[in-house]
This record gives structure tokens, sequence and C-alpha cells, in this order.
């Protein structure tokens, strides 16, 4: 049973990927780290002794804090981080009590490199549907939170991706993007090695919704109704993709907890 400054894996794994995820850092030694190159999904890799440095960014936030068993390192670290006012728990057994429950975990060799405020760049076309929404609500739930995402004339993907450093998604020829039958969205969980039951439902979802095969599930339609809804109420593709957040948030848990609930008229409670 957990501590009171402890978290475990069922619990945390109830938080990754909602809007309440606490902020994950990965305190693991290099050695440790090297070995076993995943990430917990939303985590970051910080230095054990220099957590101090995350003070001002982590304030009014609650932390959660692992490295390889969830012992001395995870422990100091997360005691400095509440020593500085950070509401900080420990994961209990670190990563291998994560990765050993058979949770899905992130491939490093695939995330891009951060610009100097810590932030991947993601650039792609104007005018956002449902791949250019589905696509950066995964990543900043489940790769990097503080994801910036760049919306541009489609003739200029490219160029800005070069000029800024940035990851070119859902164009064509670009790695993140449509394979075969499968759109961009399965293409990231795939890559990013994020193939757990919820998302591989809401990946349906989106691709029948994106490839206009609405057949795939009863869902599919509704998400493209929806989506084409939110593309007539935002002029500003950044204001439709924070609203677009909400909706696969709401996706995601009813994937996640409520398929099988069912709602009819009258209600079956004759008591209502």
């Amino acid at each position: 049973m957990a501590s009171p400054i402890q978290i475990n894996v069922n619990q945390l794994k109830r938080l990754v990927g909602t809007p309440t995820s606490p902020v994950l850092i990965d305190v693991r030694i290099d050695e440790d780290f090297n070995a076993d190159p995943y990430l917990i999904p939303g985590a970051k890799r910080h230095p054990f002794n220099d957590v101090e440095a995350l003070v001002a960014s982590l304030h009014t936030k609650r932390a959660v804090v692992y490295c390889q068993k969830g012992l001395k390192i995870s422990e100091g670290a997360a005691a400095i981080l509440r020593a500085n006012g950070v509401a900080t728990e420990v994961l209990e057994g670190g990563q291998f009590a994560w990765r050993d429950a058979g949770e899905p975990m992130v491939d490093v060799s695939k995330l891009p490199e951060k610009n100097r405020h810590g932030q991947s760049v993601w650039v792609t076309r104007l005018r956002p549907k449902i791949d250019r929404l589905a696509c950066p609500w995964l990543i900043r739930r489940f790769v990097d939170p503080n994801a910036q995402f760049l919306f541009v004339a489609s003739s200029q993907v490219e160029a800005v991706a070069e000029k800024f450093s940035a990851t070119p998604f859902d164009i064509e020829g670009a790695f993140w993007s449509h394979r075969g039958e499968q759109c961009s969205f399965d293409t990231m969980i795939e890559e990013f090695g994020l193939t757990s039951e919820p998302l591989k439902k809401l990946a349906l979802i989106v691709r029948g919704a994106d490839t206009d095969n609405h057949g795939l599930t009863p869902e599919s339609a509704g998400l493209l109704a929806v989506s084409l809804g939110l593309s007539r109420m935002y002029a500003d593709d950044l204001a439709q993709l924070d609203a677009g957040m909400l909706l696969y948030d709401a996706l995601y848990r009813w994937a996640r907890d409520a398929t099988d609930e069912r709602h009819n008229w009258p209600s079956a409670d004759k008591s209502l």
C-alpha cells in the first residue's frame, strides 16, 4: 500500500492522459535511463540533483517523480520539491513497477528535439479538422504537455519546418502522416508505443472520421460532424485546438470508462 507521499501504478494510470495528470519527472540516473530509454507517457527527464531548478515552473502544480525503483533518488528529489512548497509524490516501485505492469511507455528515440524553452515544436496545415486536432491532443496528453503547434499555409509547411526546427505532421511525405489505410493519429500511437486499449478504440473513431469511412465505428460520423462544427465556430486555429482538446478528452474518457454504458428515455430508474 502506498504511503501518503507515494502514488501507485494503478492510481497514476488513472491520471495519465487526462487534464488533471500531475507533472511527471523522470529522475533516473543516466546509466539506468540508457539501459531502458523509455518514458512514462507525458514525463520529462531532469537530473535528480538539480530538481530545485523546477520549483518556479511547478508552482501550484502537483508533481510525481520516479527513478528506477522508487527508492532513494525519488524519495530525496521529492522531499526537496516538497521542502520548496511543491506538492510531490513518489511513484511506488518506480519505472520498473510501471513497466512491469505492462503500461505503455514512450520510445524516446522517436521524440523530436526541443527548443530553448523545452518544447517540442510541430507544424502542419492551416484549418485543422480531425487528424490535425487529434494528433496535437495525443502529443500534449501523452508525449509533451508543453508542445507548441504551428498552423501554416500548406505550401509552406516543409519550409517552416526547416527554418524553425519544427516537426511536420499530417502532410504528404512526412514521417508523421498517413500510412496506407491508417491516418496520422494511428502512426503516432504506433511509433510512440501508446498502444493501450482506450487509445486503440479512439484511433478507430478518428480513422473512420478522417478517411470518410463512417462504417468503421458508430462514433466516426459524429466526430466528423462535431469537428466540422468546430472549424466553423473558430477562425483562429489555436483557439480551435483549445476547444478540440476538450472534445478529445471526453472521447478518451468514454473509450476508457464508458463504452458499456447506455442511455435511453424514459429512464429505467422509476424513481426519477
